[in-house]
């Protein structure tokens, strides 16, 4: 077994804006790779047939998927953050709550100083989390 990376799948063609998206929020955060469907291949010319990116070190894969599925995704699996200040949390949570939904909004739940889980506007899931 070579390593293990978490993987997105997108399907309204939104995987390179996500990306571009979550890179310019985390610092230390960039593009490594993308391939794009040429003309007359399976997907539709230009949008992502695998590509990688890190947030803070942490790789992960996705695509735009060319077959359409009864799926998305779910917030049963999330990007779990632990941020350094209140003010790097809120920031954050600020940018990603964008058109997006709050699951648990910010507050103490008691298991840390501030948390707050939401889904962005691609669907992603994200636990923001400052330790106490």
């Amino acid at each position: 077994m070579e390593k293990i990376t978490s993987f997105l799948m997108f399907q309204d063609d939104n995987a390179e804006e996500a990306m571009n998206y979550y890179t310019s929020l985390i610092e230390d955060s960039q593009i490594t790779s993308i391939v794009r469907y040429g003309p007359n291949e399976s997907g539709k010319e230009g949008t992502v047939i695998q590509a990688t990116f890190t947030l803070k070190g942490q790789e992960f894969m996705c695509i735009d998927s060319n077959v359409k599925h009864q799926f998305s995704f779910t917030p049963s699996f999330s990007i779990f953050v632990t941020c350094d200040t209140e003010e790097e949390l809120d920031n954050l949570y600020d940018k990603l709550i964008e058109g997006g939904q709050a699951l648990m909004p910010l507050g103490d739940y008691g298991f840390s100083k501030k948390f707050g889980w939401l889904n962005d506007r691609f669907g992603v899931s994200w636990q923001l989390n400052l330790p106490k």
